[in-house]
């Protein structure tokens, strides 16, 4: 039984008032749930859904934001680019292979500890699947935080960091050595998944 499945719907942004009293607790997402999303939506640089209560629509569960993004191998270390492209067949080798980025992702503090964040993570996995799949996307992107419990939440989720070592992720991204990495490009490959529904 999951909570967000059998007790919420799924509903996208359009008005400021939607996330009214929304909380995940995490200065820098809410700050973007607040504000921020709606220039996103505006600029088309990306788009928001949410969930809420059934029983109780003003109670924002969670929010996630959407947007295009993709994996130009072409650019990677050629060990982390044969990872990736380890199940695409040679003749369908590409520089880029188109993605989704999970731009953003709060839970809310009124509902931790209920595997929201799982369950939001698998249902965007299989609504980026056929048929629901319009444009063709092969991989799920985040852009994690840079901290144990946030990186293993997402390897739970059977995502993997796209460069293997954060050396290797700051030379991609022209950070200074000596500056922190506050984030980690991770990566899902929905092939996982279409082939366990075939």
């Amino acid at each position: 039984m999951s909570f967000l499945y059998d007790e919420c719907s799924l509903c996208e942004l359009k008005d400021r008032t939607d996330l009214k009293g929304f909380c995940c607790g995490d200065k820098d997402l809410d700050d973007f749930f607040t504000n921020d999303c709606f220039a996103y939506a505006k600029e088309l640089l990306g788009k928001t859904y949410f969930y809420t209560v059934k029983s109780a629509p003003e109670n924002v569960v969670c929010a996630f934001t959407l947007a295009n993004a993709g994996i130009r191998v072409s650019d990677l270390p050629n060990a982390r680019r044969k990872k990736i492209e380890a199940d695409i067949p040679h003749v369908k080798s590409l520089k880029d292979y188109p993605a989704v980025l999970v731009a953003r992702l709060g839970v809310s503090e009124n509902f931790r500890s209920k595997h929201i964040g799982s369950d939001v993570l698998e249902y965007i996995k299989y609504w980026f699947l056929d048929p629901y799949n319009k444009t063709g996307c092969r991989y799920i992107l985040v852009d994690a935080y840079n901290s144990a419990s946030t990186i293993l939440f997402y390897e739970s989720n059977g995502f993997a960091t796209v460069f293997s070592s954060e050396g290797q992720e700051k030379e991609y991204r022209h950070i200074d050595k000596g500056t922190p990495l506050n984030t980690r490009l991770m990566y899902f490959d929905l092939m996982q998944l279409a082939k366990d529904n075939k």
